[in-house]
């Protein structure tokens, strides 16, 4: 039984990947306050009052036309998350209150045609209602306040979102529980190619520029009748003094998609071996 899908989507920085963790229960996305660390779409599982849904953290938009083919490439990663998710949470934050960038997105939401909560995140006192009359004229009912960082309203929003999804179909008989299969290299060798190949979708953001991927990304695919979880990872490269933070975080998470895998892929380029 395929489970409801739940996007957050926002532009850059206002804490999506601490929405996407905090909702999922795991420290799975990166979070940093670099903007744009968020490449693909990550897909988590969430389980709130015995219901279970899909949870994706997309990259953050700011739909700018004059941007590079990269960040193009990005984006249409989250624009395809919009198109499959059956509830979309709009993230704002509300200390910077509603931005130009985030009208925009709010007159892209509105015109998916999905069901979309609005979220008020960076929230310490559920008094901050100043974005409320701004979100009205944007025609959507009035934003949840969240803490993401300290949970503050999160079962709330929680509440919201399990009323917004569609009526859950009867469960199968017998559901197998899915064997996953880790892809693993150096980076650039081709692992994000490979797993879009699997899946005969652009799941992956793929780019000859060496570290596009970040986070491990989970993809469930059914093969032969039988369920599968491939886990794209990022490259990992001979220990370096030149890695920074965020690439010892991607090294850590690849480690760990690695431990939880029942089969691990090994990627590698055939020139170079």
């Amino acid at each position: 039984m395929a489970r409801p899908i739940v996007a957050i989507v926002g532009r850059p920085n206002v804490g999506k990947s601490t929405l996407f963790n905090r909702m999922i229960g795991q420290r799975k996305a990166i979070v940093d306050p670099v903007p744009g660390l968020t490449r693909d779409r990550l897909y988590g599982v969430a389980d709130w009052r015995g219901r279970e849904f899909t949870v994706v953290d997309t990259a953050g938009l700011d739909l700018d036309t004059a941007q590079d083919s990269s960040r193009a490439a990005i984006e249409a990663q989250t624009r395809i998350a919009i198109d499959q998710a059956d509830v979309i949470l709009l993230l704002l934050d509300v200390r910077q209150g509603l931005t130009p960038i985030d009208r925009d997105i709010g007159q892209l939401l509105r015109r998916s045609r999905r069901s979309v909560i609005v979220v008020a995140n960076k929230a310490d006192s559920p008094t901050e209602r100043h974005l409320a009359h701004e979100v009205l004229e944007l025609g959507f009912e009035e934003p949840s306040l969240i803490s993401a960082q300290h949970g503050l309203g999160v079962g709330e929003l929680l509440d919201r979102v399990l009323e917004a999804l569609p009526v859950p179909e009867a469960a199968a008989a017998s559901e197998e529980a899915a064997d996953r299969l880790a892809i693993m290299g150096r980076p650039n060798v081709g692992k994000s190619s490979l797993l879009n190949a699997l899946l005969g979708d652009e799941r992956a953001l793929v780019s000859p520029t060496p570290g596009t991927t970040r986070d491990p990304i989970d993809t469930e695919l059914m093969f032969d009748g039988v369920p599968v979880v491939l886990v794209d990872t990022a490259g990992i490269r001979r220990k370096s003094s030149s890695r920074d933070r965020l690439e010892r975080y991607s090294l850590l998470r690849g480690i760990h998609a690695m431990e939880r895998s029942d089969v691990v892929l090994l990627v590698i380029e055939a020139p170079t071996g």
